[in-house]
């Protein structure tokens, strides 16, 4: 299934959405134009989840370097379908949380939300070697928390079915609810299954899982209005 809008109006301008979105395609034209240099670039600034076990051992795995890439790994992505992908749904379903949040609790929130998906997908991956990139985790807390927030708004959606692609509305307690399905499920198949996460297809899905369910918690705490109306059409 794929989100193509919501209809649930904002009512304000989301500029730390839009300002997350040109951030990362910023972050990702910058990745393009490193060439050969692409590789230790993100050895550097992705997340190794091994690298967190062996901190401070050696002169070469610093706390700084471990840690940090938890926040700088959320601003890169591997390709030109990741990055569309992860702001297609930022850009659908941001604006609504951010404005439920308010716009600094929003930042604060979508960055919490992205450590808090890098340290799930660390626990499930202890001994990778493998860099982990993307902001899907950060994405999955905005979805966790417009589930809470505004589970019967109608999400118009693309739902391929052999070569035709049918449009329906669907509330966003469906959607959003099949999605983490899914990603609970591809999830439990990787931790049973001997491949790495690179042989797996390289997805995070403990991540996606960890970033989702942490939002949802996250979403009582950051909000700003008790009783939030809302009207959808």
């Amino acid at each position: 299934m794929i989100p193509l809008r919501d209809r649930n109006p904002s009512r304000t301008l989301p500029y730390v959405s839009i300002g997350l979105i040109v951030v990362n395609a910023a972050a990702f034209f910058y990745q393009l134009s490193l060439g050969q240099h692409l590789e230790p670039f993100l050895i550097q600034y992705g997340l190794v989840p091994a690298r967190l076990l062996h901190v401070g051992e050696s002169a070469g795995v610093s706390i700084g370097s471990a840690f940090v890439p938890l926040f700088t790994s959320m601003f890169f992505h591997g390709g030109w379908l990741h990055i569309i992908g992860n702001m297609w749904y930022l850009w659908i379903f941001g604006d609504n949380v951010e404005d439920r949040l308010g716009h600094s609790r929003f930042l604060v929130f979508y960055l919490l939300c992205g450590i808090a998906a890098g340290i799930i997908h660390t626990l499930f991956n202890l001994s990778s070697a493998v860099p982990t990139i993307g902001a899907s985790g950060a994405i999955a807390g905005v979805l966790g928390a417009y589930l809470i927030s505004f589970p019967h708004a109608r999400i118009l959606t693309a739902i391929p079915i052999f070569i035709f692609i049918q449009i329906v509305e669907i509330p966003a307690i469906f959607f959003l609810v099949f999605w983490f399905i899914l990603q609970f499920f591809s999830g439990a198949l990787s931790v049973t299954s001997t491949a790495t996460s690179a042989q797996a297809g390289g997805i995070a899905w403990w991540a996606h899982v960890g970033g989702f369910v942490f939002g949802i918690i996250l979403v009582f705490v950051f909000s700003k209005r008790r009783g939030f109306s809302r009207r959808y059409y």
